[in-house]
């Protein structure tokens, strides 16, 4: 419901019966409350309204009481009510008997601490081992109840993003419908600021609060669990989302393992994109298991719960491919790692790139404002995140990245 909407109710509820209570109001303050004097001098004849005038609870914020014989000794009580907090109020408690109609909700990105290719699988895809965790990048995305009942409307401030069934929303949203029978479509909105072809899971994000806000509107239909389970048809990254935002993810990354944050949340960060993107798939074809690290995941977990990051436990077995997939991906690393040492505690890629991402500080080297050959890289400080249990991620206040105009697709 509007605060137009939620006034006009407001109004006609309390203020047009006042001809039967003796309802004064003055000018509204300037902190948004109105003052109402109820007179004690009972006009001819009774109504309810009348008695619930006496025996009715307010909140008052002041009270006062003053006596004037030349008034003919009528006592008027001062009640201050904050108008914003009652309108608010009451604007909650007509959509929650009308039923949701909006929700916006935060679509929070992820970085790879470390990730281990473990084994290539008959199936041509790969098996990995890798500590995902949340951060507070993401895309803001609104969704409202579309009176059609055959089709989804996607929209998005960046131009060159698929709006149809390539987009992981759209399918996220089919797929909802088709597992639980659910007759309800969407208008949604994203407004982006997660770079595409990353390495930061952006769309499968986009994927996951799709179907969590689906299930808000639905009413629950579904579990969290299923939800989970569901979301590995669309993408590998997917079911990762509906953690508490730390996980050790295994198999090709859908089994997904909840684990306490073994980092500080505090902890700072920033990512730095240039304009190249990497394939996901180009990078696994040149991905070469006998040059890869031999090192246990679960030894880099380990490590990583007992010491915090270092640059010897943020280990990408997928950085050697992207760097022959990108080459100037890795002379961009090369030179983070030369600029900041003693500024990061760990410099390295994120997925299969293109991010590179500095851990312990915000701040990028002073090469990224100076060098014209940078002038165009995307960069985000960070910070990582959880959520609760039964709640989506929430935005950070802090939050800060620079807009993001890349035209590559968002399909994965």
């Amino acid at each position: 419901m509007t605060a137009m909407a939620a006034s006009h109710f407001f109004c006609n509820r309390h203020v047009n019966s006042s001809s039967d209570c003796v309802l004064k109001i003055s000018n509204p303050l300037g902190d948004g409350s109105l003052r109402l004097y109820f007179s004690s001098h009972k006009p001819k004849g009774s109504s309810s309204f009348q008695t619930k005038c006496r025996n009715s609870r307010t909140h008052v914020v002041k009270g006062k009481a003053t006596s004037d014989s030349s008034k003919h000794d009528k006592k008027q009580v001062e009640l201050v009510y904050n108008l914003d907090e009652k309108l608010n109020r009451l604007a909650d408690e007509v959509d929650m008997n009308a039923g949701l109609s909006r929700l916006s909700l935060f679509s929070p990105c992820k970085i790879n601490v470390f990730l281990r290719i473990t084994s290539k699988r008959p199936d041509g895809f790969h098996d990995l081992a890798s500590l995902f965790h949340v951060i507070s990048l993401g895309d803001k995305i609104k969704f409202s109840l579309s009176p059609s009942k055959s089709t989804d409307r996607l929209s998005t401030n960046v131009p060159g993003i698929p709006l149809d069934e390539r987009n992981l929303i759209i399918k996220a949203l089919n797929l909802y419908r088709k597992k639980t029978g659910s007759d309800k479509y969407f208008w949604v909105h994203v407004d982006k600021r997660v770079p595409t072809g990353a390495g930061l899971g952006g769309g499968s994000s986009n994927a996951a609060t799709a179907l969590w806000a689906a299930n808000q509107f639905s009413g629950g239909l579904a579990t969290e669990k299923e939800l989970q389970e569901w979301s590995g048809e669309i993408g590998s990254d997917v079911p990762f989302f509906f953690s508490n935002g730390a996980a050790y993810c295994t198999g090709r990354g859908e089994i997904v393992e909840d684990i306490p944050s073994p980092l500080p949340l505090d902890l700072p960060m920033v990512l730095i994109k240039p304009p190249q993107a990497c394939s996901t798939a180009e990078v696994y074809k040149r991905f070469r298991m006998d040059v890869s690290s031999t090192v246990e995941p679960l030894t880099l977990l380990e490590k990583i719960s007992k010491n915090g990051i270092s640059q010897d436990v943020c280990v990408n077995d997928l950085e050697p491919p992207a760097f022959e997939v990108l080459p100037s991906l890795k002379r961009l690393k090369q030179r983070i790692v030369a600029a900041g040492r003693g500024k990061y505690d760990a410099v390295f890629m994120s997925g299969s790139g293109s991010t590179i991402v500095g851990v312990g500080s915000p701040d990028p080297p002073q090469f990224i404002y100076d060098e014209e050959d940078y002038k165009d890289v995307f960069l985000s400080e960070a910070t990582f995140i959880t959520r609760g249990d039964q709640q989506w991620y929430t935005e950070p206040s802090s939050s800060n990245a620079t807009s993001y105009t890349d035209k590559s697709s968002c399909v994965a």
